[in-house]
């Protein structure tokens, strides 16, 4: 027998809706509340269901996993670790589910190497296609559903062919490539190379509207705007927010992520980064559509999609689980 949860109302599929349960298994799939029979296992809440919402740019090992889940976040996208560590986290109890990327795929003595936060294991130096394909095969065969590039022109760049190489040896397993791509002519050099997302809204330069087209048509970008002032307005936020606009305008596609470990960034749903993307011209539900995924979230008052409210009423989301119940 199935079993089911029925809140005041549920989001789903971009559509706030009250005449729909939630079936939780064999998955979670909305159906009318006419189809739930009384004999079913049914569970009453108030507030709202919605899918799980998801921080596409987590750093697990500078962060308490635990506390970013009851801080609402179902599910992580690890893009840097050592990889052995954060394998051992997924799946463990109390955590967020985690999809991680394996390490930071670097030019010899690149970005982070350099950094003291980067800890030793945690990226790995390529130079010659055959090593981003050895790389690369070791990352899947540690369960990396994702991989990692940087391009930092603060220090050591990849060659081209290089990242070329990377992406095609990912794209034969079916796996996508994110790049961190920082400072002048790395944005176009994770085009060129065939990356499928981009770790950070670019933010040092107002890029060229030719190359914004570009990556609107085939690329999705990760927010993580928050971290240029963490609150307080910076030049660099003026900066990321102007091209994500652009990249918006052009048909782009956004992932809501907030390089969690970099700075004091909200250790959970973050309303900074969500009212950065509205200030981008993102609707509430463009928003929720960025930043959800598997699993359940539930916010127990309601959810409200008034715009002037949205971020903070947000922030009250929590992670539905056999231990929520109605009080």
């Amino acid at each position: 027998m199935s079993s089911y949860v029925v809140a005041g109302s549920l989001w789903w599929d971009g559509a706030l809706r009250s005449d729909l349960g939630l079936r939780l298994d064999p998955a979670p799939a909305p159906v009318p509340l006419s189809d739930i029979s009384e004999l079913s296992v049914i569970r009453r809440l108030p507030g709202t269901l919605l899918p799980g919402l998801v921080d596409s740019h987590v750093h697990s090992g500078l962060v308490d996993l635990a506390t970013v889940r009851a801080g609402g976040i179902a599910g992580v996208w690890d893009l840097g670790s050592v990889p052995a560590s954060v394998a051992r986290l997924a799946g463990l109890p109390g955590l967020p589910r985690i999809r991680y990327a394996g390490p930071f795929l670097i030019a010899p003595g690149g970005y982070p190497s350099d950094r003291a936060w980067a800890t030793p294991g945690s990226w790995r130096e390529i130079d010659s296609a055959a090593e981003a394909e050895a790389a690369v095969a070791e990352a899947h065969a540690a369960g990396a559903t994702l991989i990692k590039l940087t391009a930092h022109a603060g220090g050591p760049l990849p060659r081209l062919f290089t990242m070329t190489a990377v992406a095609d040896a990912a794209h034969d397993l079916g796996l996508p490539v994110v790049v961190h791509a920082e400072g002048p002519g790395t944005v176009e050099m994770a085009y060129e190379s065939g990356a499928d997302l981009l770790a950070h809204t670019p933010w040092t330069e107002s890029l060229d509207r030719g190359l914004i087209r570009a990556c609107a048509e085939r690329m999705r970008w990760i927010s993580t705007l928050d971290i240029h002032g963490w609150g307080t307005p910076t030049p660099e936020l003026v900066t990321a927010v102007g091209n994500l606009r652009r990249f918006l305008e052009y048909g782009g596609s956004v992932r809501y992520g907030t390089d969690l470990g970099n700075g004091p960034v909200v250790p959970g749903v973050n309303p900074r980064e969500i009212l950065a993307l509205q200030s981008a011209g993102l609707t509430p539900d463009a928003i929720l559509l960025a930043m959800t995924g598997p699993d359940i979230s539930w916010i127990p008052g309601g959810l409200d999609l008034d715009p002037a409210r949205f971020a903070d009423v947000l922030a009250t989301a929590r992670v539905f689980d056999d231990s929520v119940q109605p009080r």
